[in-house]
Formats: structure tokens, C-alpha cells, sequence
């Protein structure tokens, strides 16, 4: 009988240790989620659309030329993470680009942030 009831834990412990790894590859909710296809399409025109409001004020005239990642977070609102290539003129760096938008606000509802390098960060809302 002792030794069914090891042979029982030991399947317990094995069965807990695989939906343990599996769940590796679940997303989990209010973490950051990579965005592919439509989804990374629309969020590549909210980053052109946020950064054309943002050289429209005191900001830079930064243009993306190469986004090579996108990730979105539930964070009360939405945050887009986004490692891009930005061009300024005919200045080309690799930046950081954070935008958060809370849609339900009327005024102070969009934040971008961008980091480039080792240059200070640009940090502006509207």
C-alpha cells in the first residue's frame, strides 16, 4: 500500500511540474503580448499618427523607419512598447518608444516617451 500511495505522489509531482513548464508559453493577463499581423499594422499607425501630433508641438520631427518589435500591456489604459529606428532629418538611432493612452480622459490621455541611446529621454503629454 506505501507503495502506491509514492507511486500516486510521484505522478501528482510530475503532473504539476508539466502544467508548471506549459504554462511558460501562455500569455498572461496585464503582462506585455508581442503584436503580429492587423494588430502590429495598427499599432505601427497609432505610433505615426502619435508622433505627427508630437512634432506638431514643441517636440521632434521623428519619422519610424524600422519598427522591429511591438508589445501592448493592460496597464489602466494601454501601454505600446516599441523598438524602432527613428529618423530625424537625416539622422538615423535606434530608440525606445512608449506610448500610453487612456482613451476615457479628455485631456492628458496620451503619454509618449522616447529613449534613444544614451541621450535623455523625451517625455510628453497631451
Amino acid at each position: 500500500m506505501n507503495g502506491v500511495k509514492s507511486l500516486f505522489l510521484l505522478g501528482l509531482v510530475l503532473l504539476s511540474l508539466a502544467a508548471f513548464v506549459a504554462a511558460d508559453d501562455v500569455p498572461r493577463v496585464g503582462g506585455p503580448r508581442l503584436l503580429e499581423g492587423d494588430e502590429r499594422k495598427e499599432a505601427i499607425d497609432e505610433l505615426d499618427a502619435t508622433l505627427a501630433t508630437l512634432a506638431t508641438g514643441d517636440g521632434p520631427s521623428y519619422k519610424a523607419v524600422n519598427v522591429k518589435s511591438v508589445t501592448t500591456q493592460v496597464v489602466s489604459g494601454q501601454l505600446k512598447v516599441y523598438e524602432v529606428e527613428l529618423k530625424n532629418g537625416d539622422d538615423k538611432k535606434d530608440c525606445t518608444v512608449k506610448i500610453w493612452t487612456q482613451v476615457w480622459l479628455k485631456k492628458n490621455g496620451t503619454n509618449i516617451k522616447i529613449k534613444c541611446g544614451d541621450e535623455g529621454e523625451l517625455d510628453r503629454t497631451w
